[in-house]
């Protein structure tokens, strides 16, 4: 092989080379450019670390149950009635985010607050029931959060889970709100803070906040769903939020010491339309509360268990 056939092999090598090299050079940024749009992920969060008495009182096959004489604040006249808050633990599916009917090493622990509220408005009944579903071991927010209210003009129910994004449905009898598909970025949502709150009192978020209202807010006073500005404090077994765009503020006063009872709450807002309107607190006061297997309890002879609660 002459020296001119060998310079030209080398020489076609080295442009071989350096089309693969660029090549590998102008791939590289596109994926990570791609899976940083796409993939949306959040930085690693701390995990919780569960401690012994933790785990003596949620893992021992009961929910505590508490219930509470309820002042509730509507149409611009307080009512009576009651509120039951239910906390128990359970295995969690973090797919489709509904609780797992069996074992699995991928389930995400949860702590999950079913908190209901029952009280009439004259002839006509009320009830309405939030869910919130906390993943125990990470600093994160709440896998899953969903409201319902029935009374006898209608009945709307609205979901959030905590995917990508914060993905809300929402139904509604009423045509402004009638049926509702949107995302919302990550942030506070008041209804998480009830089981931070059990879990871990200092690890409530403080100072000026971007959140979203209750889920029973935004339905009853027909708001939009999405983050507003607050303020929280935390001070000594009492946490407040104040929203100064809606003017509205909420305190719950909850027992300093493990399990960390949450002992009652005021929620004072506007009241009422036109002429009716006026600033009033719904209140709720603590009344008993029992740790319980209370879906085994169905039977009339466990009847006697809402009398110890002291519920009709």
């Amino acid at each position: 092989m002459n020296k001119s056939i060998k310079a030209l092999i080398v020489f076609l090598c080295f442009i071989c080379m350096l089309i693969i090299t660029m090549s590998c050079k102008d791939k590289k940024p596109k994926i990570n450019e791609e899976l940083a749009i796409t993939k949306k992920e959040e930085p690693v969060k701390p995990k919780t670390v569960l401690s012994k008495a933790f785990k003596d009182y949620w893992y021992s096959g009961e929910a505590e149950i508490t219930s509470y004489k309820l002042e509730q604040a509507r149409y611009g006249e307080m009512r009576d009635g009651n509120a039951v808050l239910v906390f128990v633990t359970e295995d969690f599916l973090p797919d489709i985010q509904v609780k797992a009917d069996n074992y699995s090493d991928t389930n995400i622990p949860v702590l999950k607050l079913n908190a209901t509220k029952n009280f009439n408005t004259g002839i006509y009944p009320y009830s309405i029931m939030q869910s919130t579903f906390y993943p125990v071991a990470n600093n994160t927010h709440a896998v899953k959060v969903s409201a319902s209210i029935q009374e006898w003009c209608g009945q709307v129910y609205t979901q959030l889970n905590n995917r990508a994004d914060f993905e809300v449905m929402s139904h509604s009898y009423f045509q402004s709100e009638a049926d509702q598909n949107f995302t919302l970025e990550k942030t506070w949502t008041e209804n998480e803070l009830w089981t931070k709150l059990r879990i871990n009192p200092k690890s409530l978020p403080t100072g000026e906040l971007n959140i979203i209202p209750s889920l029973e807010y935004t339905r009853l006073k027909h708001k939009t769903i999405k983050a507003y500005k607050a303020f929280a404090n935390l001070n000594s077994g009492v946490y407040t939020l104040t929203y100064s765009d809606l003017n509205r503020s909420l305190k719950i006063n909850f027992d300093t010491k493990f399990p960390y009872q949450i002992l009652g709450w005021e929620e004072t807002m506007v009241s009422g339309f036109g002429a009716s309107a006026t600033t009033l607190t719904t209140k709720a006061t603590k009344l008993e509360s029992i740790k319980s297997a209370y879906w085994n309890k169905n039977n009339n002879t466990d009847k006697n268990l809402r009398a110890v609660l002291k519920l009709q």
